[in-house]
């Protein structure tokens, strides 16, 4: 059995093989009922700060995500598919729906919640043109793309930030990420997301639409990670 690291070297490698054919935000739902693999212009990789999620959810977070032992700061929250403007959503295809109890503990290190793996799937890996199998593979090979600045790795108490201080460490523990290039998003209290766009070779690049639904406010709370 191939190893997850062997199959996104494998899918990284072809990406970048095929960018020169393929290279041509996360706004308003356009969705979908086109085939997979009908094209679209690039991705979106969002990274949730899972404190904020368990401590907005409360008591019906998931408990998988939430419950366990384990401190999770950053995690991934989708690769989506992205227009120019708008994205496809829950596309048609023939391949299977469901995604297997062993392919789900392979990214139970970067995303949580076997909930949260199913859905992404059937919502915006369809919409990819790849396998399940390597629809996953690209999106681990895109979450280790982007460094996580330490500042913001794991937080042992509750930290009150700006979200422009959040997006200006991205771009500098990431060289070549450009401010037009990602959003921090938050609702009236916490910060909830870092948003990373993407070529379909994983290289970063610019996206209007998305950067301009960025986080207006000046201040949001990044609550401690729970666990550990």
């Amino acid at each position: 059995m191939r190893s997850p690291a062997w199959r996104t070297g494998l899918v990284l490698c072809l990406l970048l093989s095929f960018a020169a054919c393929s290279e041509s935000g996360a706004g308003d739902s356009r969705a979908s009922a086109l085939p997979a693999g009908s094209g679209f212009d690039f991705y979106v990789l969002a990274l949730s700060w899972s404190p904020s999620y368990c401590a907005v959810e409360g008591k019906g977070a998931n408990s998988q995500q939430c419950g366990g032992a384990r401190p999770y700061g950053f995690i991934v929250h989708g690769l989506w598919p992205q227009f120019e403007r708008g994205y496809p959503a829950d596309c048609a295809t023939d391949r299977p729906l469901d995604v297997p109890r062993d392919a789900m503990r392979e990214l139970y290190d970067i995303m949580p919640s076997a909930g949260l793996i199913r859905h992404q799937w059937r919502k915006h890996g369809t919409c990819s043109g790849l396998s399940r199998e390597d629809y996953f593979a690209t999106l681990r090979a895109a979450r280790e793309r982007v460094k996580i600045p330490p500042d913001y790795r794991r937080l042992e108490d509750y930290r009150t930030v700006d979200p422009d201080d959040v997006e200006r460490g991205f771009i500098a523990a990431n060289p070549g990420l450009d401010p037009a290039g990602i959003a921090v998003t938050c609702d009236r209290r916490f910060l909830r997301e870092v948003r990373i766009c993407m070529t379909t070779s994983l290289k970063f690049r610019t996206c209007p639409e998305v950067d301009r639904r960025a986080c207006s406010r000046r201040r949001s709370v990044m609550p401690p990670a729970r666990g550990g």
